[in-house]
């Protein structure tokens, strides 16, 4: 088991959350940001440590595809503005930079769901949910994100592998401990051993969402107020003050709050039995970063999709 840190420590922007170049973005370690075939690709190094393991979270950069602006990008999903033809290129190019070309790629019809699907062998069709799970070596799982969160979970001693997509939608259904349930549940791993990556998603900085996700949430998690980032709201009123049943004074309730995906996620892969020293959050927001990933919530239908995979190598 590789020594492990807290979570990691990106460097942010000291609270400007426009746009910067991926050139100037610093990562720090557990984390990195790999060149390779004129694609950039982020790694977790604990991951790593691992020769029969296979893993790695797309960028923007690079690709057969091209924005309206002539700019080359690695569009991983199907989208109307893209050519079926080009997304299968970037696919290509993908599995070639972190050393999956021989792996076959299993897809998902995510639909926002807490369903998993464990695999022993490559399925015929996509099938429609939102995580897998396999032991089986050869099988790239794989989940597309524009700022919903992609979390790769490992076990080392199983050599069990599981890619999961995390949107408020999921993190209500409670999709990681879920999955964290198929794996113990099909593979006998021990939540102590599994390692996870939290890669990169639409952060607290920019996530707004309507107060009535703040009833939902907190219907069915008792910790659900940590799940709602208010260190972050400027001048604004206490966003969970008027939950809590307290005098609101002179500022009428508010009508957005920020939910922070990672931070929740985290909270319940705790609560799933995983350790705090093997969940590794990497805190680049989609929607700040402008020159390094898609964000739907910036770009909207013209924006792509980031793919994150895993395997276990053949």
């Amino acid at each position: 088991m590789p020594t492990a840190t807290k979570t990691s420590r990106v460097r942010r922007l000291a609270g400007k959350p426009a746009p910067r170049p991926a050139a100037r973005l610093k990562i720090s370690w557990p984390w990195a940001l790999r060149n390779a075939r004129g694609l950039q690709i982020l790694e977790l190094a604990a991951f790593r440590e691992f020769p029969w393991l296979i893993h790695g979270f797309s960028t923007r950069v690079g690709g057969a595809s091209h924005l309206d602006s002539g700019e080359p990008v690695l569009n991983l999903g199907f989208t109307d503005w893209d050519s079926r033809e080009n997304v299968l290129k970037n696919r290509g190019r993908f599995q070639s930079a972190i050393g999956g070309c021989h792996a076959v790629l299993v897809p998902l019809k995510q639909f926002h769901s807490a369903v998993v699907h464990p695999f022993k062998a490559a399925p015929k069709e996509p099938c429609r949910g939102d995580a897998l799970v396999t032991q089986a070596p050869g099988l790239l799982l794989g989940v597309q994100t524009a700022d919903c969160l992609p979390i790769l979970l490992v076990d080392p001693n199983k050599r069990v592998v599981a890619a999961i997509h995390a949107g408020w939608r999921g993190t209500l259904a409670r999709i990681a401990q879920k999955t964290v349930g198929e794996m113990r549940m099909r593979f006998a791993c021990k939540p102590g051993d599994i390692l996870a990556a939290l890669g990169p998603a639409i952060g607290a900085c920019c996530y707004k969402v309507g107060t009535e996700l703040v009833a939902q949430f907190t219907s069915q998690f008792a910790d659900a107020e940590q799940y709602f980032d208010e260190l972050r709201t400027g001048e604004e009123p206490n966003p969970l003050q008027w939950l809590n049943r307290m005098p609101p004074g002179h500022q009428p309730p508010p009508s957005k709050v920020r939910l922070d995906l990672p931070k929740a996620n985290r909270l319940q892969l705790l609560a799933a039995g995983l350790r705090d020293a093997n969940i590794f959050v990497s805190e680049l927001c989609t929607a700040c970063h402008a020159g390094l990933f898609f964000s739907y919530r910036r770009e909207s239908a013209h924006s792509g999709r980031q793919l994150s995979a895993v395997a276990v190598r053949t």
